[in-house]
């Protein structure tokens, strides 16, 4: 019998996931990570989970290495005045990462999570890459896509045909009480809101400032550069005749740059820190799909290459049409049809 380590957060997607695996005939070892000390009820509710499901149940503290890399991601993102995924670090560098190491200590060949993806084999490439779930609003590959193609290899995605109805019915047929628990939206570290958590970690950091035009012309003020993102219209508090939008971040001198919507739609995006599946010079004359954000549907294009004197490269997509949902600190996806081939942060 195969064993595979199953991250279990308490939720119905993993817990699903674990109840699928069990009854291919897979031995499921569940894990829940404890990112916080101060939370227990996510892990008695995987308890409980496990142990409806005659499963074995492990928890693993990854608290320390939480705070150190995703929490610090994040604050010194909004810090640097960019707009930071901490979710897709989180999935890269800790979740993951954990249960495969966990994986190797105890002989399993498979990990699995709940995640709305697949992993199938893609002829053009000759590789294994990760496809757009069936249920196509709840697909989920937009955080996996730093993932290497090694770990990728190992790992079952049981959800991928299912969507979120038919899963909750699944839970409820075979007795589990959280069938019906609300999804977990936002941030896990700060429920209560971004704006609210950066203003309590930081807030000796966070003071008001002056919104200006392009023109350097005084706007209003600010809470805090901080507290907002490029794009953003809503909470800007500015009596005006008409709609202004956040053009630029300014963390130096503590200003936000208000224009037009227009001004936002740009063509060409540079990617730095990325990662691809697929080789990058295999991508080069090819028609891309390109998510700039976790919610975008994405915009088509292709990727480019200015190759510098030393060794480096710069990465960049360009855009079929321009489009206004690229904020820097965001991480943009790459899709070759339903299948991920990569992707970097937005410079």
């Amino acid at each position: 019998m195969e064993k595979v380590v199953v991250g279990l957060s308490g939720g119905v997607d993993s817990s699903v996931t674990a109840y699928l695996l069990k009854k291919e005939g897979y031995e499921v070892i569940s894990v829940t990570l404890e990112v916080d000390k101060n939370s227990p009820s996510e892990i008695e509710e995987a308890r409980k989970t496990a142990n409806k499901l005659g499963v074995e149940h492990v928890v693993i503290d990854v608290s320390i290495d939480f705070k150190k890399i995703v929490i610090k991601n994040f604050l010194d993102g909004y810090s640097s005045g960019t707009t930071p995924s901490p979710c897709v670090v989180c999935d890269e560098k800790i979740k993951i990462k954990t249960l495969v190491d966990y994986a190797n200590k105890i002989g399993a060949k498979y990990i699995a999570t709940g995640h709305y993806c697949n992993l199938e084999y893609n002829s053009t490439f000759d590789k294994y890459l990760l496809k757009n779930a069936i249920d196509i609003r709840k697909d989920q590959t937009y955080m996996l896509y730093r993932l290497d193609e090694s770990t990728l290899k190992r790992m079952k995605f049981p959800l991928y045909s299912y969507n979120k109805n038919q899963v909750r019915e699944i839970a409820k047929e075979i007795g589990m009480e959280i069938h019906n628990k609300k999804d977990s939206q936002g941030i896990c570290f700060a429920p209560e809101g971004y704006k609210e958590y950066l203003q309590r970690e930081i807030s000796d950091k966070v003071k008001k400032g002056n919104f200006l035009d392009e023109e350097g012309n005084f706007m209003g003020i600010h809470d805090g550069y901080q507290l907002y993102t490029i794009g953003q219209r809503r909470g800007l508090n500015l009596k005006k005749p008409r709609p202004y939008f956040i053009l630029d971040i300014k963390p130096s001198t503590n200003e936000i740059i208000l224009g037009d919507y227009e001004k936002l739609f740009i063509t060409q995006v540079e990617l730095i820190d990325f990662k691809f599946v697929v080789e990058i010079d295999k991508l080069l004359e090819r028609e891309l799909i390109a998510r700039p954000r976790f919610s975008s549907h994405g915009f088509a294009g292709t990727l480019k290459i200015k190759r510098e004197k030393t060794e480096d490269k710069k990465v960049y997509f360009e855009y079929n049409e321009k489009n206004p949902q690229n904020a820097r600190g965001q991480h943009m996806v790459l899709y070759f049809g339903e299948y991920l081939v990569g992707g970097g942060v937005i410079k």
